[in-house]
């Protein structure tokens, strides 16, 4: 715990001094566990930063919600899949429960199609569309998505942090921008700091913002090297 709490501090002071003011926690397996890091993780950030926690979808609807309200004094943002990525009955009921807390759910990254997102939004079970640019059927079928979101006032957050999501979402947050919602409120675009060596046209961020791709195309070529070392099953990785 003590190696934990030291980590966490100089990671938090690191990236506030980057200019970050949106932080996410994983929660969802020990409730004395949840409580005691969401309390370090709050007071590390101050109470004007925002936290959102993500469960991973490892609560039924009623554990969720009773989780939630237990985690409220440490004014969470959004509490990200909660419960099944398919129960969109179950996301409803949570929004609900919540709404009078101050804490929105996000979802959409396991959705695959706009089908799914319209469910969602008409019953008002997102507050925040976490579209996922692998998770869906390309560009089309996203700013569908997009539209939609905007048609019922939710804002468009992508979900990135896997092997080349933050090199594709920043387009969809800026297509959002430019051609669909014309707004930044209540958005933001996940970041996190791995795998990007992989990549010809890698996520770059600065001043806390990612810096829009000069190159042409959806920067989701990967280098030589990655390619030749873990193409399945005959690159040098899996030969090794």
């Amino acid at each position: 715990k003590q190696w934990y709490q030291r980590r966490v501090a100089i990671t938090a002071g690191e990236k506030l001094s980057e200019g970050w003011t949106a932080f996410k926690m994983k929660v969802g397996i020990s409730q004395e566990d949840d409580m005691r890091r969401a309390k370090l993780i709050r007071s590390l950030i101050g109470p004007d930063n925002k936290l959102m926690m993500d469960a991973n979808q490892i609560w039924d609807v009623k554990e969720a919600i009773t989780r939630m309200k237990q985690l409220k004094k440490y004014d969470p943002y959004w509490i990200e899949e909660p419960t099944s990525p398919d129960d969109v009955d179950g996301h409803a009921q949570i929004s609900m429960a919540l709404r009078e807390h101050g804490i929105g759910v996000a979802t959409g990254e396991m959705c695959q199609n706009r089908v799914m997102f319209k469910q969602f939004l008409k019953l008002h079970a997102m507050q925040f569309c976490q579209i996922d640019s692998c998770r869906t059927g390309g560009v089309s079928e996203v700013i569908a998505i997009m539209v939609l979101a905007r048609k019922f006032g939710v804002p468009v957050v992508p979900h990135a942090g896997g092997v080349g999501l933050c090199e594709l979402v920043r387009h969809y947050s800026m297509i959002d921008y430019v051609l669909v919602s014309g707004k930044i409120d209540d958005r933001m675009c996940e970041y996190a700091e791995h795998l990007h060596e992989h990549f010809t046209d890698q996520a770059e961020i600065k001043n806390a913002r990612y810096v829009l791709p000069y190159r042409p195309g959806f920067s989701c070529e990967m280098t030589e090297y990655a390619v030749d070392t873990f193409k399945f099953p005959d690159g040098t990785y899996w030969n090794n």
